[in-house]
């Protein structure tokens, strides 16, 4: 590649190379599956850097990524011997509280996102985990537990600032390049780098109500069976999701019950406090719990509490379907899954996404899914390379048994590095026109490191 020293002229972030002593700090993401060593790491510090990191790129026929966060469970934020854009330093939030919207850079977490929104009570639906970054989250869809209330992440952004492959620095919205707009919206990263979203902010907390309650796991099929009945009439205001995994050392958990496979109800009401425990109430009925933790908290606080299980540096690979209902044969493989974890950090998830989510065409936007009333995703996580093989294999195996039961389309940014025949089918009735956008905008598949759009 060309000398570094123009491009270190033109820019006002930094360009990292591999003999700077904090390269290989700066190459590493979430996901520690993923260990690549990119040629150069060009950390952005605005648009303009953004453009002619993107013109070092092409004038150098080299390959290129690019990162936000990196938190990505594909690992596409990284490749080897190319150009890594690295927009982390770009973390600017700005709120305007009066007209209820967030005009936010591609570097920032939903931590980041959440702190600056709270301030004047307001948020939108983001994540689960917040050091989850908003570019990656947002491009693919986005949910978490405001979503039943008020959509995905993408029903709530409003216009992007796009730079393309050909250099152009583009508005997307519904007035202006509206084709772009609607792909961006679903289609990840194939169609140009985001360097600034507006979303539009909701009234929420600053406390609202969560919390979990833990029952062990000889109670899950009487768990799950009750569950499955509450969610067909509970309000929007309230989201209600099961983990099966190992219990942590949580501290309203007797010793005993600590590393004992369970399940969980995580449980968040954003609507008014003092109707909170009524609600909630049926919920402890499933059975005879180990414990619960449940109350009033900053909303900030709950957007965390997922993050210790969730740090960065360990092994990640994940397996995920949509459902529009739970039948009692995906109960029985949840069942025999969880009761063969293949190590103490693996996990299973039931995420509700029924609600306002459901209301929006299927056609609207590049995600397609709109049927989808929830999603399960099996979380394997370990810590070795020996552990590979066996892990990575009962996430398959789940995957496969459940898959009779699942609805079409999937959530791309579940999606790992070897699914790449799925995307198809992640869009649906959307691809062929994802690709005839993917074609004007990017006809030479220059951004490829994602889960890719062929034009």
């Amino acid at each position: 590649m060309n000398t570094f020293s123009k491009l270190r002229n033109q820019i006002q972030g930094r360009v990292i190379v591999p003999n700077d002593p904090d390269y290989d700090e700066k190459r590493q993401i979430w996901n520690a599956m993923i260990d690549k060593r990119p040629a150069v790491i060009i950390q952005c510090s605005n648009a303009s850097d953004v453009l002619h990191a993107l013109n070092y790129a092409k004038d150098n026929q080299a390959e290129v990524t690019i990162r936000g966060a990196g938190h990505n469970i594909a690992g596409n934020a990284i490749c080897d011997d190319g150009v890594m854009i690295d927009l982390s330093e770009m973390k600017g939030v700005r709120i305007d509280a009066n007209s209820q919207r967030a005009y936010v850079q591609p570097g920032v977490t939903l931590a980041d996102f959440d702190a600056a929104a709270q301030q004047h009570g307001l948020a939108t639906p983001v994540g689960i985990n917040s050091t989850t970054g908003i570019a990656g989250l947002t491009l693919g869809g986005g949910f978490g537990w405001l979503t039943r209330k008020y959509g995905m992440t993408i029903d709530n952004l409003l216009s992007a600032q796009v730079t393309t492959a050909d250099g152009r620095q583009l508005t997307a919205s519904e007035n202006e390049n509206s084709d772009l707009f609607w792909a961006i919206r679903g289609g990840g990263g194939n169609f140009g780098i985001v360097t600034e979203f507006e979303f539009k902010l909701h009234h929420v907390g600053p406390e609202i109500v969560a919390g979990l309650i833990v029952y062990p796991f000889d109670q899950a099929k009487q768990v799950l069976t009750s569950y499955r009945e509450f969610t067909q009439t509970a309000p929007e205001d309230l989201n209600v999701w099961v983990v099966m995994r190992q219990a942590p050392p949580l501290p309203f958990l007797p010793e005993e019950v600590h590393g004992k496979e369970v399940i969980v109800l995580a449980i968040f009401y954003a609507g008014e406090t003092e109707a909170a425990d009524k609600l909630i109430e049926p919920l402890r009925q499933f059975g005879t719990p180990y414990g619960e933790h449940i109350g009033a908290q900053p909303y900030t606080a709950w957007q965390q509490a997922f993050d210790p299980l969730l740090t960065a540096g360990q092994r990640n690979y994940w397996k995920s379907h949509n459902f529009t209902d739970l039948g009692d044969e995906v109960f029985a493989h949840l069942l025999h899954y969880v009761g063969d974890l293949p190590s103490p950090q693996c996990e299973i998830f039931i995420g509700q996404l029924a609600g306002v989510a459901n209301n929006v065409d299927s056609t609207a936007m590049a995600y397609s899914s709109r049927d989808a009333k929830f999603v399960i995703n099996v979380h394997a996580r370990w810590e070795t390379p020996d552990e590979d093989e066996k892990t990575i294999d009962w996430a398959r195996d789940f995957f496969y048994a459940t898959k009779p039961y699942a609805s079409a389309g999937v959530y791309v940014n579940f999606m790992t590095d070897d699914e790449s025949s799925r995307v198809s089918a992640a869009y649906d009735c959307n691809y062929q026109r994802l690709v005839d956008i993917k074609r004007k905008y990017d006809p030479d598949n220059f951004f490829h490191h994602n889960q890719n759009i062929k034009p």
